[in-house]
């Protein structure tokens, strides 16, 4: 039924059958203006080295750019920001024009489909209400100075006097902790055991004997990880352990999702099981903040915990800030092309970077021209309101961890009931049915909440070495 009443609720954006065949025959079109951008950025592109304070050159692409932002030499991080910066700000007239273009696409559909914007058009998708979507940035917004707080005390914690972009990667644990894979199953088995002795099992089975994880580097491997599958099969993780903190938390942020669609295709029929974007983040953060939370408790050496603070820091700083960010940037974008003004390089760069400035406050310099440079650096973009979902999904998942952690044995049954859903309720009702009303700010403010519990806690731990 739940299937049906969709169809019929899309009933009123479905053109007649000359119309949608248009639309059908230019869908090939509007694709590739995302492959133009692809192929600019990870083959065309050609970075200058990153030099580091020894003066050796270490090569730059997109593969290495994340771990000079991460080294502890801060030459090294200063040249690997500003080379990877400068190409995107060389070539930002034609990826300006690349990313007004997909407006523009994403606008023409909109109108099309008579839908009133190309925010109502995207939202309208899985049925979100607009409220979910101001609510989320609006609350952002509001709780901006815990971020212009975690700055300063991440500047004392690097004994600078305030923070470079180039810094915001900075390691600040001085003796990060190995991790093996099998050690890793184990810690996460052990902090998913709320959720019942068989999840944990199913959980630990795939990862040592089913091989749900390809685990290893080799030769020809893609870079990244994610969760696939489909409901003839068993979910399948592909990653690249590396031994680090970073490593097991992205094994449980896949196992996060391998466990949601387990528990989808085995309780849905074809018709319902898979599940969107908006709640797929909720399910691997989950992990993530169950994971978190269990070696908090049990792991006490100072070092390890203020290695897990930056792992932890580091999945905030891309979903909690940079993600709303760029979803602040893309509303005003798609507003500004609805309604027919031209956007240049210029005008997307200034936009970057004062809503950076809002975002960083006093707390990191900003470079205006690699700052605002930083629109043309994900192509999460040229899926129209999409990025806001990250924020949600984040929240969401800390607001229905508290009460597990707390021990509410009525909360563990709404989570894998939400589990199990897939995509028979729409996802803002399936969070609701598990305990979070996604239309109200009480799942951001929760997320705000455990941010500024974590930097607490480094503060702490800093001040007591």
């Amino acid at each position: 039924s739940h299937w049906f009443a969709d169809l019929f609720r899309l009933r009123a954006h479905v053109r007649s059958s000359e119309v949608e065949e248009v639309l059908g025959s230019v869908a090939e079109v509007f694709g590739g203006i995302d492959s133009i951008n692809n192929m600019l950025v990870d083959s065309d592109f050609t970075f200058a080295c990153a030099k580091d304070s020894q003066e050796k050159e270490w090569p730059l692409v997109q593969s290495t750019v994340e771990s000079y932002l991460g080294s502890s030499d801060r030459t090294l991080r200063q040249n690997a920001w500003n080379n990877f910066c400068d190409t995107h700000v060389n070539f930002a007239p034609t990826l300006a024009a690349n990313l007004v273009t997909v407006c523009k696409k994403d606008s023409f559909i909109a109108r099309t489909r008579k839908y009133s914007s190309s925010l109502d058009a995207a939202l309208s998708a899985h049925n979100i209400p607009l409220s979910v979507y101001e609510t989320t940035l609006e609350t952002f917004k509001k709780n901006l100075p815990v971020w212009h707080r975690y700055w300063k005390v991440k500047a004392q914690a690097l004994n600078l006097k305030k923070l470079s972009h180039w810094d915001i990667w900075a390691p600040i644990s001085l003796d990060p902790p190995k991790v093996d894979y099998e050690q890793a199953v184990e810690w996460i088995t052990s902090a998913l055991a709320p959720l019942g002795s068989d999840y944990a099992e199913i959980l630990k089975k795939g990862c040592l004997e089913e091989r749900w994880v390809d685990v290893f580097p080799t030769k020809g491997k893609s870079s990244g990880a994610f969760s696939y599958g489909s409901r003839a099969t068993k979910p399948f993780i592909m990653m690249s352990w590396a031994g680090d903190l970073s490593s097991l938390s992205t094994l449980t942020h896949e196992l996060g999702h391998s466990m949601h669609s387990y528990h989808t295709w085995k309780n849905q029929s074809p018709a319902y099981c898979d599940y969107s974007i908006f709640v797929a983040e909720v399910a691997s953060n989950f992990h993530q903040a169950m994971t978190r939370s269990w070696l908090f408790e049990h792991e006490k050496e100072p070092e390890f915990q203020i290695a897990l603070i930056e792992e932890a820091m580091e999945n905030f700083h891309r979903y909690f800030f940079i993600m709303p960010i760029l979803a602040l940037f893309e509303r005003e974008i798609h507003e500004r092309t609805d309604a027919g003004k031209g956007i240049t390089a210029s005008d997307l760069s200034s936009l970057m970077t004062s809503l950076f400035s809002l975002g960083y406050g006093d707390g990191v310099e900003i470079d205006p021209a690699r700052e605002g440079s930083t629109w043309a650096q994900f192509g999460h973009l040229y899926s129209n309101f999409y990025v806001f979902q990250y924020a949600t999904g984040i929240s969401a998942a800390h607001a229905l961890a508290s009460p597990i952690l707390a021990g509410d044995e009525s909360a563990v049954a709404r989570y894998r009931e939400f589990l199990s859903s897939g995509s028979s309720v729409y996802p803002v009702d399936a969070l609701k049915k598990a305990g979070i009303d996604m239309s109200g700010p009480q799942a951001m403010e929760k997320g705000f909440e455990v941010l500024s519990s974590l930097i607490d806690r480094l503060e702490k731990l800093i001040a007591e070495r």
